[in-house]
Formats: C-alpha cells, structure tokens, sequence
C-alpha cells in the first residue's frame, strides 16, 4: 500500500511539473487545496490508464516498438496522457491537455521527473 501511495505521489509531482512547464497542459480550480485534490485525482486516473491500457497498447503495437528500437514509447505515453486528459474530462476533473503536441512533451517531462521521484523517494510495500 505505501508503494501505491508513493507511486501516485510520484506521479502527481511529474503531472504539476508538466504543468507547471507547459501552457497547453491546464490544471483549472478555484483554490489551491482544490487544484491539489484535483491534481492527486488525476495523478490515481493516470496511474489507472498506465495499468490497464497501456499494456494492452504495447502489446498490439509491438511491431512498431521493435522498428523504432523503443522509441514509440514516447508516442504510446502521449496517448496514455490525450486519455487521461480526455477521461478527466468525462470525470469533471480540471485537467487538459490539448493536442498531441504537448501531450508528447508533456510525457517526456512526465516520465523523466516521474523515474527522479521514484528513484529519490523509498518503495517498501
């Protein structure tokens, strides 16, 4: 449970660091203990999509990932952020992202703070 914990803080510091460095990715509310929840909501949402679709997604594209020698992950965590923003949206949760664009930057900012948390903070179970 403490490795679940800290993974989704984890993810929540990568999100407000994307954020924070991108324009185009949006995270709305009226006060900050709002914004934080919201952002902690959208940090479990995107930990949810990593853990369910984007397995799926690798395995079907995994053609792809031999040609490109890994680099399609980088297109596949885009996608993995376009529907999270997507179902924040359907959610009523204050995160967007628009367009694929900043969605890949977005990712790339997102897996490189996310891997600098997790590798800083402690993961007992």
């Amino acid at each position: 449970m403490k490795n679940f914990v800290v993974k989704t803080l984890a993810n929540a510091g990568a999100l407000a660091v994307a954020i924070w460095l991108l324009k185009d990715i949006t995270l709305t509310g009226e006060n900050t203990g709002r914004k934080t929840v919201t952002l902690i909501l959208v940090a479990l949402l995107f930990g949810l999509v990593n853990f369910v679709v984007k397995p799926i997604v690798k395995f079907l594209s995994f053609p792809l990932f031999l040609v490109t020698l890994g680099l399609f992950t980088l297109v596949v965590n885009a996608f993995m952020l376009l529907l999270t923003s997507w179902l924040a949206d359907a959610a009523d949760l204050s995160f967007h992202v628009d367009g694929f664009g900043a969605a890949f930057v977005g990712a790339l900012i997102i897996s490189i703070v996310s891997w600098a948390l997790n590798a800083a903070l402690p993961d007992q179970d």
